[in-house]
């Protein structure tokens, strides 16, 4: 039964295959690759120099406290990325928030205090002064009455001198209040003092500077990094006890890197700021890094004669982490050399990967003349970058060739292309892109 069942199934197959090849038909073929190319071109350009350099982050900070405490939170671990501003740390800050409460309570009293100075007296408080001072008038010139009678009375011996006396004290006691009252009342129609509102101003101030000087002595029961990074060193953990100065993490900026290479006194004088270099990482082989020249030390090693160059380049940032890693190895390709005629290509034509560079050429029109244009594989020697051409050394190239600059990735030797873009050679090319 299975036998007959495989052979329904594969006697239609055969049948077909023998049909096809009776028809003369041939399998399907890949339709062309659709690439940009650009021209091969030649022009003198400076010999390059190997040199050897490490990779160096572009900032390099070991955080600590400027506070004595117990660590309550750590936030970050080792290979983190973070931002800066980011805290990545916490101290215990219970005591010290209770002495900021304080002194912000502190410094409301004072405000308060200000702003009725500043707002002056109430008219309720100056009709209850006027209203003071009115009655004081009435008391005094009723004192003032009874002691002129009695005073006649004692000028016709009706009353004793203790009569006397006693009137006149009352009359002086009541016109001392009235002098009291009356000016009460035209201190709180002209308001306070310039000098008063001065003091209360100045206790503002005082208070305002003790509530900041907390605020910021709690900023700093948080750690954190004043720039983009990696931690790559964590010092403390939870419930840690740190005194100030302490570190707690080191991070590392690696958005940017620096290349350290040390140039030798017959080439250093080649090196130029500015100047473009290709860069080789041999750990990461499928990649071309280019940096430019930022630093060079006017001071050599007395005993290796070498002077310190700095090339800076852009790291990539792949989702797992930085692809250039502090202290790699690596290679500068310098322009250190008299000026020699030399093969360029765009850097977008290399591919890498294999054991060596490759590039895929365009054949020549003679070679094929029966359909599209195909391409032919070619490994090459890299050298110097010149902006974003870079010197190539291939017995296989000429200028005026083309080479595949776009959608070259996933190309086989022999396979057809079909060019959808061709770039004009360039002008004259500089040092810089």
């Amino acid at each position: 039964m299975k036998y007959t069942q495989t052979l329904i199934f594969v006697l239609p197959l055969i049948f077909a295959a023998s049909v096809a090849e009776r028809a003369g038909a041939q399998p399907a073929k890949d339709a062309p690759a659709a690439v940009a190319v650009a021209p091969v071109i030649r022009q003198d350009v400076a010999a390059g120099q190997i040199f050897v350099a490490s990779v160096a982050p572009s900032k390099r900070a070991v955080i600590g406290t400027a506070v004595d405490g117990r660590v309550s939170e750590v936030l970050a671990d080792e290979g983190s990325r973070v931002a800066a501003k980011q805290p990545l740390a916490r101290i215990l800050t219970s005591t010290i928030e209770l002495e900021l409460k304080g002194a912000e309570s502190e410094l409301a009293l004072r405000q308060a205090e200000l702003i009725e100075l500043r707002n002056g007296s109430q008219k309720s408080e100056i009709d209850q002064a006027k209203a003071k001072m009115s009655a004081a008038k009435a008391n005094l010139d009723f004192a003032r009455s009874t002691f002129e009678r009695v005073n006649s009375l004692f000028k016709s011996q009706a009353v004793s001198q203790g009569d006397i006396d006693e009137a006149r004290a009352r009359y002086d006691a009541a016109q001392q209040s009235y002098i009291e009252l009356q000016a009460a009342h035209a201190l709180l129609v002209a308001g306070p003092r310039p000098e008063k509102i001065a003091q209360a101003e100045a206790r503002v101030a005082v208070q305002t500077a003790a509530v900041e000087l907390i605020s910021d002595r709690i900023k700093k029961y948080t750690i954190s990094s004043s720039f983009d990074g990696y931690v790559v060193t964590k010092f403390t953990e939870n419930g840690a006890w740190v005194k100030g100065g302490d570190p707690i993490f080191e991070v590392l900026a690696l958005d940017e890197v620096e290349f350290k290479a040390f140039i030798t006194e017959q080439h250093i004088q080649f090196v130029k700021l500015g100047m473009q270099v290709r860069v080789e990482v041999p750990s990461i082989a499928n990649q071309i890094f280019t940096g430019t020249v930022a630093q060079i030390i006017p001071q050599s090693d007395p005993k290796a004669k070498t002077f310190p160059v700095t090339i800076r380049a852009k790291n990539v940032i792949a989702p797992d982490g930085p692809v250039l890693k502090s202290g790699m190895y690596a290679r500068v390709n310098l322009p250190t050399g008299e000026q020699v005629s030399s093969l360029l290509v765009h850097k977008d034509a290399i591919v890498l990967g294999a054991a060596k560079p490759i590039l895929f050429l365009v054949k020549a029109d003679e070679e094929s003349k029966s359909g599209p244009p195909t391409v032919s594989r070619v490994a090459v020697e890299l050298g110097v970058v010149v902006g974003d051409w870079i010197c190539v050394k291939s017995e296989g190239l000429e200028e005026g060739d083309l080479v595949v600059v776009e959608g070259n990735e996933r190309l086989r030797p022999d396979q057809a292309i079909n060019v959808i873009n061709e770039r004009s050679a360039p002008e004259k090319l500089g040092s810089k892109p």
